[in-house]
């Protein structure tokens, strides 16, 4: 029997990422695109025809019997309340990343999730990547060794997204580069170290390339039609440093969605003290081997990490297992982003 899944928020990732993929899993049933601007539930019927119902009000969803797990695609500060919504309904829940704004109301939601007996996954999507199962096997097997340091690099000259709108509002969005792409980087280093736990953390957090948001002059801005220079906010951080101690290795970071370099950096390297890699991120990887001195560029296809991650849920609501997308499996990440934040805000390490 088919699984029928109502999707709330039909904005960026429901169109790019979710949509597409729920398109292709035969046992799935989109009877519901929500959106609270109707004309993006109905713009997106009209790009995929599988989609049976547009409405502007998620309750509407909730209060159907027959749908059985929704999808929560909306700004970062809507998460808690639709997710907690959704999961006292009955209903199972794939909520995008971040968790939302903070540690506290993610627990929540996990506490909420197990009460229910309701599988709440979130969109961490890189622990569907081929290259990083393919790299957390290989720390699983040993072959780096003890990787001891892990450093990571998401910077990008001068792209800051919506410019003024939620993206750079800290009331909506919880945070900036941070928690918009650090969570991403992070997250996998903690997956492919194995469930690695946090010790103790320091972080800096900047605001400095659009402080004067009417003067900022970029190269490329995604979610600029949400921009607003003129009456928005700008109160999140556009670059961050920090350091990471856990009980497996240690962590260095570096991330910009705006600097005033043009070279863009995102990848991560891992150090052990028998092999390393690098990925580049959303890429592939090279291996570096200590006892020969070998560089190995594996040869894979790199299939939809979307696909996979929502088939994994599909599976998970229809098997009742946990995978590992699973709340549980990612609030460490939500305590490292809470913790790093902050640091930077009391300006000094905290201990966890």
């Amino acid at each position: 029997m088919k699984k029928v899944i109502a999707v709330i928020g039909c904005g960026r990732i429901a169109n790019n990422a979710h949509f597409p993929a729920l398109s292709q899993i035969e046992e799935v049933r989109i009877k519901y695109a929500c959106d609270v601007l109707i004309e993006k539930a109905n713009a997106a019927k009209e790009k995929f025809p599988a989609i049976e119902n547009v409405i502007d009000d998620y309750h509407i969803a909730l209060n159907d019997p027959e749908v059985d797990a929704c999808f929560v695609l909306t700004p970062n500060h809507s998460h808690y309340t639709i997710t907690m919504d959704a999961l006292k309904a009955g209903k199972h829940v794939m909520c995008e990343k971040p968790i939302t704004v903070n540690y506290p109301l993610s627990l929540e939601m996990a506490e909420e999730a197990e009460k229910q007996g309701k599988i709440l996954n979130i969109g961490v999507c890189n622990r569907y990547n081929k290259s990083v199962e393919m790299l957390a096997d290989m720390n699983r097997r040993g072959e780096f060794g003890n990787i001891y340091h892990i450093y990571c690099s998401f910077r990008k000259f001068r792209c800051i997204p919506g410019l003024g709108g939620a993206f750079t509002t800290k009331a909506e969005s919880g945070g900036g580069v941070l928690i918009d792409w650090g969570i991403h980087f992070l997250d996998l280093i903690l997956y492919i170290l194995g469930g690695a736990q946090i010790k103790n953390v320091t972080c800096d957090t900047y605001n400095e390339m659009a402080k004067d948001m009417k003067s900022y002059r970029y190269k490329s801005m995604w979610a600029e039609d949400t921009s607003d220079v003129e009456n928005g906010t700008n109160d999140v951080d556009d670059f961050v440093s920090g350091y990471i101690r856990t009980d497996k290795a240690n962590i260095s970071f570096n991330g910009a969605w705006a600097q005033n370099v043009r070279q863009s950096d995102m990848y991560i390297d891992f150090m052990g003290d028998k092999a390393g890699a690098r990925l580049t991120y959303g890429g592939k990887f090279e291996f570096y081997k200590g006892d020969t001195l070998e560089t190995v560029a594996p040869e894979y296809d790199i299939p939809d990490q979307y696909l996979c991650e929502d088939r994994g849920f599909i599976e998970s609501i229809t098997t009742g297992i946990k995978d590992k997308n699973n709340i549980i499996h990612i609030l460490e990440s939500a305590k490292l982003l809470d913790s790093l934040y902050a640091s930077a805000e009391k300006k000094q390490e905290i201990v966890l």
